[in-house]
C-alpha cells in the first residue's frame, strides 16, 4: 500500500503532523511519500527535517492508494483536481480553523491506521466543469470542487448578469455577482452569501446571488444535469471576474459566457468515522462562532 502525505507547510509547521503520520504508517509496513499540494518556496522549509524528500504530486499519484492532506479546506481544494484525475481518494486532517471537508482532527491521526485494515467508506463528491466562451472560442477551462464565482471584483459598483439553464433564462442578477456551487461548496462562500446548506453527497448545482439589488433574485437549487450559462450582456460596459475555487481571477468582458456543467469525474473522500453530516456541520459551525 502507498499513501501520499500532502501537508500544507503554512498549516503543518515543520511538517510535524505529516512526520508523525509517516512513523505511524511506516511501522505498519505502508509506503509513504511526501508531496506538497502547491508550489512552495524553499525559504518556507527552513524548519523542515532535511531528510524529508518532497516529490512531485502528479508523479506519485499514478500508483497511490490514498492521499492524506494536512491543512484546511484550501489544502484539499489544491490537491483535489490532481487526485480526481487519478481517482485517488483523499483523507483530510484539519489543521485550520473549521475544515468542513476534513474527516479528522489532528488529535485523531491514529484513525488513519483504519486505511490499512479496510475500515473505511468512500464518499463521492460532485465536481463542476467551468469554461469561458468568447465569440465561440474557449479561453479558459477549470474544474470546481466548491464553486465558480462571477463577481464585480474589488471596485465598489454593481454588475448585470444573466443566468440561463439549458438556454432558458433563470434569473437577471443585478448586484455584486453570482456563485454557482456544488453541494460540497454549499458550506463555503455560498453559505456566507445566504445560500442553502446542501448535503455534500447530493448532486445539485446551487445558484446564489451575491448582494442582489432585486427582491426576486433568490438562491436556487438546480438539477445536476442542467447546462448553466452565466452571461455578461453585450450592452454591459463593466468587466466582471471569474474565480474557480478561490483561485486567480479571470477577467470577463461584455458578451462573454461562463458555461458550467456537471463534470464526468468525481472527487472521492474517505470516511473513517460514523459521524453524520448533521453532527459534523453543527460542531464545525459552533466552532466557527467561537473563533
Amino acid at each position: 500500500m502507498k499513501i501520499i502525505l500532502c501537508p500544507n507547510p503554512f498549516r503543518d509547521k515543520g511538517l510535524k503532523a505529516a512526520k508523525s503520520t509517516e512513523r505511524l504508517l511506516s511501522t505498519a509496513g505502508v509506503q509513504t511519500e511526501y508531496c506538497f499540494p502547491f508550489p512552495v518556496d524553499k525559504s518556507v522549509l527552513a524548519d523542515v527535517d532535511p531528510s524529508i524528500q518532497i516529490k512531485d504530486l502528479k508523479t506519485e499519484l499514478a500508483d497511490a492508494d490514498f492521499l492524506v492532506c494536512f491543512g484546511g479546506d484550501g489544502t484539499i481544494l489544491h490537491a483535489a483536481k490532481d487526485a480526481s484525475n487519478f481517482g485517488v481518494p483523499i483523507v483530510g486532517v484539519n489543521m485550520g480553523s473549521v475544515g468542513f471537508m476534513a474527516e479528522l482532527e489532528q488529535s485523531e491521526i491514529l484513525q488513519l491506521t483504519r486505511l490499512i485494515s479496510g475500515e473505511y467508506k468512500l464518499e463521492n463528491r460532485m465536481l463542476l466543469d467551468v469554461r469561458v466562451l468568447r465569440e465561440g472560442r474557449t479561453l479558459f477551462r477549470s474544474t470546481a470542487l466548491n464553486d465558480a464565482v462571477v463577481t464585480k471584483g474589488a471596485v465598489a459598483r454593481i454588475i448585470d448578469l444573466k443566468v440561463f439553464g439549458d438556454k432558458v433564462l433563470i434569473s437577471d442578477i443585478f448586484g455584486d455577482g453570482v456563485i454557482m456551487a456544488t453541494p460540497t461548496g454549499s458550506t463555503a462562500y455560498s453559505m456566507s452569501a445566504g445560500g442553502p446548506i446542501v448535503e455534500p453527497t447530493a448532486e445539485n448545482i446551487i445558484m446564489t446571488p451575491i448582494s442582489a439589488h432585486a427582491i426576486h433574485a433568490k438562491a436556487m437549487v438546480l438539477d445536476k444535469n442542467r447546462l448553466i450559462d452565466v452571461v455578461v450582456p453585450k450592452e454591459s460596459r463593466k468587466a466582471a471576474y471569474l474565480s474557480v475555487d478561490g483561485g486567480k481571477a479571470f477577467k470577463l468582458f461584455s458578451g462573454d459566457t461562463v458555461q458550467i456543467s456537471r463534470s464526468r469525474r468525481n472527487l472521492c473522500l474517505v470516511k473513517l468515522s460514523d459521524r453524520s453530516f448533521y453532527e459534523m456541520i453543527n460542531n464545525k459551525l459552533e466552532r466557527r462562532i467561537r473563533t
